[in-house]
């Protein structure tokens, strides 16, 4: 800044989280993989869970609308010192299963401890000192409801990247087969209609169901 007289600000964000950031592969953050996890457990009627480390492990995590909004406040304010963007609603891992385990309506579920899996430092929160002072703001959406928006996002996700398989394991796979052979006869031509036609009420049923606020129970 000093060196081109660029305004700059300097915001370090504590674990971000919410709909539409990434919930598997392994770089997703415990929210969501949390969430991830409890959703395949009630869908495969399991009753366990894996976690890293001992659940005991304590942060605060910040839900990515209170993120723009922090972000956007700073910018306009003329403080160009680092400053701490996050909640400061600590919780342990084991709690947020908790607050998950509610929000999906599943009993508790047992946890596989992985002691040995990466667990980083025992415990981490956000003071919020600097943002109460100088931006009068401080995060206002709670854990549980922040929570509650990105276990229904995956769930409608994962939902829908299902009936999208389904439907192209009828559309394509079948049709393409019809294709490759050619049609030897009419009675080849009315399984491909017949087939194109499954699809196309399987997609018709995908969008009522998706629709449908049960979807989110």
């Amino acid at each position: 800044m000093d060196d081109f007289g660029l305004e700059c600000r300097v915001a370090r964000f504590h674990n971000v989280y919410g709909p539409l950031g990434t919930y598997d592969g392994g770089r997703e953050k415990a929210p969501a993989a949390l969430c991830r996890k409890v959703i395949n457990a009630k869908r495969n009627n399991e009753n366990k869970i894996e976690v890293w480390g001992d659940g005991k492990q304590t942060r605060t995590f910040l839900y990515i609308d209170d993120c723009i909004e922090g972000t956007l406040r700073l910018f306009e304010s003329d403080y160009s010192d680092p400053v701490n963007i996050g909640s400061d609603e600590q919780v342990s891992i084991n709690q947020m299963i908790e607050i998950i385990e509610s929000i999906s309506g599943i009993e508790k579920l047992e946890r596989i401890y992985q002691l040995d899996k990466p667990k980083g430092v025992r415990g981490r929160s956000s003071d919020n000192t600097k943002i109460q002072n100088l931006l009068k703001w401080e995060p206002s959406i709670e854990l549980k409801n922040g929570l509650k928006e990105t276990y229904n996002w995956i769930l409608h996700t994962k939902f829908v990247l299902k009936c999208k398989s389904f439907v192209r394991s009828i559309l394509i796979r079948k049709s393409t087969t019809y294709l490759r052979l050619g049609f030897k006869r009419w009675h080849d031509i009315w399984i491909c209609i017949i087939t194109i036609c499954r699809g196309v009420i399987s997609i018709a049923i995908c969008i009522w169901i998706i629709g449908s606020e049960q979807v989110f129970i």
